[in-house]
């Protein structure tokens, strides 16, 4: 038998820790929250990354996806694959984008360095819009239509963050996760 890499031997513990967890978003009328957005702050995981790419595409007169999570410092394309030209903008805090007139991809993708919410509109198609939610963290996904995401984690406290569409704030919310050793389902309200 060849030997195991040393990264191998010094991952395993942790893979063999991880145990399966649902976690659910609800609104504050208990309604479950789907394509929301959800991060895992888990202790001792890297909070940035420098060689993430993703796609913020526009397909008839839309951006798809409309909502896109990345970890941060991750670099965002924007291919346009409509017949007509599109102008992204974005005036978020986060982030400030502003790709002129275009057809096809933009030369270079647009980093997003900072951790929140960036709101996307297109100043030629005023309905057209869509969030890059930027997390610090490589364990997120979006909730599927029952407002649950599944992911692997190590029993403990953990904190997710959210954010949702229909909230008023850019400001991806806090709430504390508590794993147990055997892994199941947490309900997570989140305030607006």
């Amino acid at each position: 038998m060849p030997p195991r890499p040393l990264t191998a031997l010094l991952l395993a513990p942790f893979a063999a820790a991880a145990v399966p967890v649902t976690v659910q978003l609800r609104g504050p009328g208990d309604q479950p929250l789907a394509g929301a957005a959800v991060a895992v702050e888990v202790k001792g995981r890297t909070g940035r990354t420098s060689t993430a790419k993703a796609e913020m595409g526009q397909r008839n007169r839309q951006f798809t996806p409309q909502v896109l999570i990345v970890q941060t410092g991750t670099a965002v394309a924007f291919p346009n694959f409509d017949t007509v030209r599109h102008h992204v903008y974005s005036f978020s805090p986060i982030k400030v984008i502003d790709i002129k007139l275009y057809s096809g991809t933009p030369a270079e993708p647009i980093v997003f360095d900072k951790p929140g919410v960036a709101a996307l509109g297109c100043n030629i198609h005023d309905r057209m819009s869509a969030h890059v939610v930027v997390v610090d963290t490589p364990t997120f996904a979006r909730t599927d239509a029952q407002g649950q995401a599944s992911f692997d984690l190590p029993p403990g406290e953990h904190v997710v963050k959210a954010w949702h569409a229909g909230q008023k704030s850019p400001t991806l919310q806090a709430v504390k996760l508590d794993v147990p050793a055997a892994g199941g389902t947490s309900v997570l309200t989140l305030a607006e």
